[in-house]
């Protein structure tokens, strides 16, 4: 690493979890983000701050004024303007030695395996759930940990599949948890959503990831962490490998 690098992460290369091997770990990694909004954005702004080497963001959509209360990655100025783009600003203003992959498209069943295999972990903050099981059934064939997180009105929640285990061992993937897609999807247009819990389950998912990369901690691993905004709850549940999941069991 160059002298500024050194200065730039010095408070985390001081952490015993992290140090000087973690700290090139990071600047190694390579990290999907899968939707640059509510989530994607407070996420992939710690971790351009963190020194991930390299991020990929995928989205086709553009800066609207309603994102505006929520994703902070984004400003007045950029309304109508790609959100890759916009966010592939942002997160280099943060950090110039990071480098940005923009992918200014629908993640689909065509481009999502092309995309996805060439990172290390990958971090879905998609508002649908047909594209959270595509990627999570990529993500499983490939073995890469996802970061899955998701939010409404006050609550938040927050997972990490492992797809890769030791012999012996089996955890759940996203389809465990969520088998079927709900007859009435609910989404943030339809329910509101207060800003600041963007922020707050974004930034989870970004600690997870360094957490995944540098071998800091213990990930959410079969858990799922909920929070209530509103009452000013969190807890951790046990989310285990269902046997008849449609993706990784038998159902």
């Amino acid at each position: 690493m160059q002298r500024d690098e050194l200065e730039r992460y010095a408070r985390q290369i001081v952490l015993k979890e992290i140090g000087g091997a973690g700290q090139q770990a990071l600047s190694n990694a390579r990290i999907l983000i899968v939707g640059a909004g509510g989530l994607g954005g407070p996420a992939g702004l710690y971790l351009a701050a963190a020194g991930i080497g390299h991020i990929g963001i995928i989205d086709e959509d553009v800066v609207a004024l309603s994102n505006l209360h929520r994703q902070i990655q984004f400003c007045t100025d950029d309304l109508g303007t790609l959100k890759t783009k916009a966010a592939a600003n942002a997160l280099t203003a943060i950090n110039p030695h990071v480098k940005i992959h923009e992918y200014r498209h629908k993640i689909n069943a065509d481009n999502a395996q092309d995309i996805i295999e060439n990172y290390d972990v990958v971090l879905d903050g998609t508002d649908n759930f047909d594209a959270r099981f595509l990627v999570n059934s990529v993500c499983l064939r490939a073995k890469i940990p996802l970061v899955s997180g998701a939010l409404g009105r006050f609550e938040g929640q927050l997972s990490v599949f492992k797809m890769k285990w030791p012999k012996n061992e089996e955890g759940a993937c996203y389809r465990c948890f969520v088998p079927q897609k709900p007859p009435e999807a609910e989404t943030c247009a339809a329910v509101g959503v207060v800003g600041a819990l963007a922020g707050v389950i974004g930034s989870m998912m970004a600690m997870e990831a360094i957490k995944i990369i540098t071998s800091a901690g213990k990930p959410l691993y079969g858990k799922l962490f909920l929070y209530d905004g509103l009452n000013g709850d969190a807890r951790t549940i046990s989310l285990p490998k269902d046997p008849n999941c449609p993706e990784c069991g038998g159902g």
